[in-house]
C-alpha cells in the first residue's frame, strides 16, 4: 500500500514531461545553451528560496544528519549528488538541441531506448535483477536502434546520448536516498548553475526581451523542471530503478504523439517499423507483469 505513492509520483513525474515539447518548441529560435543557461538559473533561485523561506528546520535536520554519518558515506552522497548534476546537464542541453534542431520524433525515441537502458545500468551497477524476456526486450531495442542509425544516424545518436544520461541519472540517484531530495535536487542544480556561470558571458547571446521567452521559461522551470525531478527523486526512495524506468514509457508515448498529430512531423517507413520493434520490446520487457508469469533472473550474486 505504501509503495502506491511512489508508483504515484514516477507516472505523473514522466506524464508531466511528455508534454515537455509544448513550452519548448516555441523557443526554437533561441539558442539551445541561451535556454539552457536560464532554465538552470531560474530553477537554482527558485529551489534555493523555498528550502531558505519554507523549509530552514528540514534543511537544519539534514545538515546534522549529514555531519553525523561517516566519512566514507559522506563521500559518497558528495560525489552522487555532483556526478547526477554533470548528467543533468548533459541530458537537458542535448534534449534541448534534439527538440528544437532536430525533431520531436528523435526525442520521444531517446525515452523508449531510456527504460531499457536504465534496467541494463541497474542489472549491472546496483546488481537488480534481471529476466530472459527482458534481456530479449533489450536485443529486440538495440535492432531497432540499429535499424534507424541506417538512415537516421544523426536522430538515433542524439537519440542515445538523451537516454544514456537520463538512464545513469537515475541509477545513480538511486543509492543516494539519505539526504532530503528537494535538499539533494536543490544542491545539484545550484551546483550545475556554478558550473555553468563562467562560460556564460562567452557563450550566450543578447539578453532575450520578448515576453514569450520567458513566459515559456517559468513554465519550464516550475511545471517541466522542479515538480517532474522532485517527483522522479521522491519515487527513487521506494521504487528501484528498472521500475521507475518502465513508468518513463509514459513519456515518449505522448511525446511521440504530439510529434505526428501536433507537430505534424513526416514519419518514413523505416521509423514506424524501429518505432514497432520499440514497441514490441515494450511489451516483451513487460511480459512477466503483463501476463503475471515467472521467469528466472539474472544476477550478480555475493558470495561474501
Amino acid at each position: 500500500m505504501k509503495t502506491y505513492k511512489y508508483y504515484f509520483a514516477a507516472f505523473n513525474a514522466f506524464l508531466i514531461w511528455g508534454f515537455f515539447s509544448l513550452a519548448l518548441k516555441p523557443l526554437k529560435d533561441f539558442s539551445s545553451l541561451d535556454i539552457l543557461f536560464y532554465r538552470v538559473f531560474l530553477s537554482s533561485i527558485v529551489m534555493l528560496l523555498i528550502n531558505l523561506i519554507f523549509r530552514r528546520n528540514i534543511v537544519k535536520k539534514n545538515a546534522l544528519l549529514f555531519s553525523n554519518l561517516k566519512l566514507e558515506d559522506k563521500r559518497r552522497i558528495v560525489l552522487l549528488t555532483l556526478g547526477g548534476s554533470f548528467l543533468l546537464i548533459a541530458n537537458w542541453f542535448v534534449f534541448i538541441y534534439v527538440v528544437n534542431h532536430i525533431n520531436v520524433k528523435a526525442a520521444s525515441l531517446a525515452y523508449l531506448i531510456c527504460p531499457i537502458l536504465t534496467t541494463v545500468f541497474a542489472f549491472v551497477i546496483l546488481k537488480e535483477k534481471l529476466s530472459k524476456p527482458q534481456w530479449i526486450a533489450v536485443f529486440i531495442s538495440i535492432c531497432s536502434c540499429f535499424l534507424l542509425s541506417l538512415n537516421h544516424f544523426q536522430d538515433i545518436f542524439f537519440s542515445l546520448i538523451v537516454a544514456a544520461s537520463y538512464a545513469l541519472y537515475l541509477v545513480s540517484q538511486r543509492k543516494n536516498s539519505e539526504i532530503d531530495k528537494f535538499i539533494t535536487l536543490t544542491i545539484q542544480l545550484v551546483f550545475t548553475a556554478l558550473v555553468i556561470l563562467p562560460f556564460y558571458p562567452s557563450y550566450s547571446n543578447v539578453i532575450p526581451t520578448v515576453p514569450i521567452f520567458y513566459i515559456c521559461l517559468v513554465v519550464i522551470v516550475l511545471v517541466f523542471t522542479i515538480v517532474p525531478l522532485f517527483l522522479n527523486l521522491y519515487a527513487l526512495k521506494g521504487l528501484n530503478s528498472s521500475t521507475v524506468g518502465i513508468i518513463m514509457y509514459i513519456n515518449p508515448i505522448i511525446n511521440f504523439l504530439i510529434a505526428v498529430f501536433y507537430y505534424k512531423e513526416e514519419v518514413t517507413i523505416t521509423q514506424l517499423i524501429s518505432y514497432f520493434l520499440i514497441l514490441i520490446s515494450i511489451i516483451v520487457f513487460n511480459e512477466k507483469l503483463l501476463f503475471n508469469r515467472k521467469y528466472e533472473v539474472f544476477l550478480f550474486k555475493n558470495n561474501n
